[in-house]
């Protein structure tokens, strides 16, 4: 996520239900009241503010819905650990640009643009919640409502790691049969970048909810497990020597629009492949990473060492047990290892296509 994207994340954390800040605000609500809180003060935050009351108190829900009764606008400081003013009139610089049309939310967007710190606004007729964070505005919804839409994500999340698991004991069968396509190699990149990005939006869903969303997150990582991993060991497997680092290659495949995540030829140029390598069905062969990451007990540093020494996967299953104790830091017992590993894949990844 973008860094922005970070901060929105980080402020839903603070008013998610089962905080402080959350119980304050519900509580505004219930009271019929509205409200502008700033969350954090610095230099810029100081020079918007205008008459009130310096406080410095200790943050509890009950004193939020208290000091909002005065109706001028509230500020805590960072932590949100203490109320540091209360019934503020916020001046922000008129030329910030807002699209809100009410007094409370226009300035709460300026605010938040102008000062860089989140703004909290309570619509007194409305009773709607609107968080700003820069240029970036979130409602809060209903708790029922996010609910249902992180459990409609998670069904399709689970779909989606679902294919992804196949698309990647397809490649797996083909890597050892030595038959791969960069079509093959595609289709497990697009999927994980697919399942990457439901897993985001759940993410941004289940920090909302915050104790009402353990279970969620729960769900969530276990159907995440280990497709980070395997998204960097294909790319690692099958990015062109010298036109990328694996980090760069990462990082464009994440600036990839929607849409983009449907092209397979869109997802090879981002790997690597020019036009001129001969398509999306042309042959390609890995280095070993991903297989040789799933023997037990084999160290990243062995498995760097072995992919030096054989470059691709095919010679290293056939390297004999001698060739493999040649290589330094295996040693005849790991080499045994090694070997058998290579073999018991290459057999259940057989007999599952067979």
């Amino acid at each position: 996520m973008a860094p922005r994207d970070d901060q929105l994340l980080a402020v839903l954390e603070k008013v998610a239900p089962g905080t402080a800040l959350r119980e304050g605000i519900d509580r505004i609500i219930k009271a019929g009241m509205g409200a502008i809180i700033v969350l954090g003060i610095d230099e810029t935050v100081e020079r918007l503010l205008s008459g009130g009351f310096k406080m410095a108190t200790k943050f509890t829900a009950q004193r939020l819905s208290e000091v909002a009764k005065m109706d001028g606008a509230i500020i805590l400081d960072d932590a949100v650990e203490r109320i540091l003013y209360a019934n503020v009139h916020l001046v922000p610089d008129p030329s910030v640009p807002t699209a809100e049309t009410g007094t409370r939310h226009r300035t709460a967007e300026r605010v938040a643009r102008q000062s860089g710190k989140p703004v909290v606004s309570v619509s007194e007729s409305m009773r709607i919640v609107s968080l700003y964070v820069h240029a970036t505005k979130h409602v809060l919804e209903e708790i029922s409502s996010i609910l249902f839409r992180a459990n409609q994500a998670l069904a399709t999340l689970e779909r989606y790691r679902n294919r992804l698991d196949e698309v990647s004991s397809a490649l797996s069968a083909l890597e050892i049969e030595n038959v791969v396509t960069l079509r093959d190699v595609l289709n497990v990149v697009q999927r994980a970048e697919m399942v990457r990005r439901i897993a985001d939006e759940i993410e941004g869903a289940v920090d909302e909810l915050g104790t009402d969303g353990r279970l969620l997150r729960l769900q969530l990582e276990e159907l995440m497990f280990g497709v980070e991993s395997e998204r960097r060991l294909v790319v690692r497997d099958y990015l062109p020597e010298a036109r990328k680092t694996l980090d760069a290659t990462l990082a464009a495949f994440d600036v990839l629009q929607a849409h983009e995540l449907l092209e397979l030829p869109r997802l090879g140029r981002t790997l690597g492949y020019g036009a001129t390598d001969g398509g999306i069905d042309r042959p390609v062969s890995p280095r070993g990473y991903r297989l040789l990451s799933r023997i037990p007990r084999l160290p990243e540093s062995i498995i760097g060492k072995l992919v030096t020494r054989f470059t691709s996967l095919q010679p290293l299953m056939r390297a004999s047990l001698s060739e493999l104790d040649a290589v330094d830091g295996i040693g005849e017992s790991r080499a045994r290892s090694i070997k058998e590993g290579l073999e018991r894949l290459a057999e259940s990844s057989i007999d599952r296509y067979a």
